[in-house]
């Protein structure tokens, strides 16, 4: 049994990471007056902002191998969930139709 994490979970810590960088990297150019500090007291919510604006694009162009695995993961189990909810149907079916056919 290995101790792989799910594609999910592993998808989700890369999006968060790629965030944190780009958070970190957008403060540090606001520090230094590269970047505008925002307009008044608004400062962390500009850098929150544009992190947001930035890590968005990166993650989508970095993370497409992991956004595949993931969507093929979900797929496989929704459609497991699919077969297991036919096959209860089907059974519950049967048992209706036996409890009708005996008085």
């Amino acid at each position: 049994m290995s101790l792989k994490p799910s594609a999910t979970i592993r998808y989700t810590a890369m999006r968060l990471g790629i965030f944190v960088g780009c958070l970190v990297a957008v403060a540090g150019l606001v520090r230094l007056g590269w970047v505008p500090a925002g307009l008044g007291e608004a400062n962390a919510a500009w850098v929150v902002l544009l992190a947001i604006v930035i890590s968005a694009p990166l993650s989508f162009v970095l993370l497409r191998k992991q956004r595949d695995e993931m969507s093929t993961q979900i797929s496989g189990r929704v459609a497991g969930a699919k077969e297991r909810l036919a096959a209860n149907r089907s059974q519950e079916d049967r048992a209706d139709d036996a409890a009708r056919v005996t008085p």
